[in-house]
């Protein structure tokens, strides 16, 4: 009953979020989704929505005043990745980023070797991640569902691992950097098109606060 509860609660919440805040900035959004209930409502939203990403963000959320400040700075960051990162797409969610790169920026078909311009685009990801260490950074492998879902889940997780390893090759600290393979199970865009199929094989990082960051906003916020 309480589950049964809960989830009812969450999916208000969840219709609350998507009608009424689309006047609010990213700031004001983690706020209330933190007040709301932060990593408990945050991954019943990513469940719901079917979005990895969405889910682990909000699901990091401090919320209040804090994770105002927060997501104050991870506005700055985020307009310097749009402009320095033109292939890139850049989503400020909450109090973290999501960003998006369509695997044949990155790789070529089938295969899980960074071409010349991936290399090119993470070079540029990573000018900015180093401008800003107080972050974790969770890499995301997705495919579309074309072959078998093992095969697809393997993939995934050797694409996501050679875009962590050349970060961690070009200054970002490993401690920052995870790794996650969802293969065919996640997708945002429609597999009945090529065109939704081409944009389902991709790689996301994930760009949170980590405890160092959301320490000194919590010190902040009490002044």
């Amino acid at each position: 009953m309480k589950t049964t509860k809960f989830l009812l609660a969450s999916m208000l919440f969840i219709s609350l979020i998507s009608t009424s805040c689309k006047t609010w900035n990213k700031s004001q959004k983690g706020t209330a989704i933190g007040v709301a209930g932060g990593g408990a409502v945050g991954a019943v939203i990513g469940k719901v929505a079917g979005n990895t990403a969405l889910g682990a963000i909000i699901g990091a959320t401090v919320g209040g005043v804090t994770g105002a400040l927060i997501g104050h700075k991870m506005d700055k960051q985020a307009e310097e990745m749009q402009k320095n990162i033109p292939d890139a797409k850049v989503i400020r969610v909450g109090e973290g980023i999501v960003i998006e790169f369509n695997s044949k920026i990155l790789f070529g078909f089938d295969q899980s070797n960074l071409s010349t311009n991936a290399q090119s685009n993470l070079d540029q990801l990573v000018t900015v991640l180093q401008k800003y260490p107080d972050t974790n950074i969770e890499g995301q492998g997705h495919t579309d569902n074309t072959g078998s879902a093992s095969y697809n889940k393997t993939l995934s997780e050797r694409r996501a691992a050679a875009v962590s390893n050349y970060l961690s090759h070009n200054g970002i600290a490993a401690s920052r950097l995870t790794v996650k393979g969802f293969g065919e199970t996640a997708p945002k865009y429609d597999n009945s098109t090529e065109d939704g199929q081409a944009q389902n094989r991709r790689v996301e990082f994930l760009v949170t606060a980590n405890e160092k960051m959301k320490a000194e906003a919590n010190k902040e916020a009490g002044k």
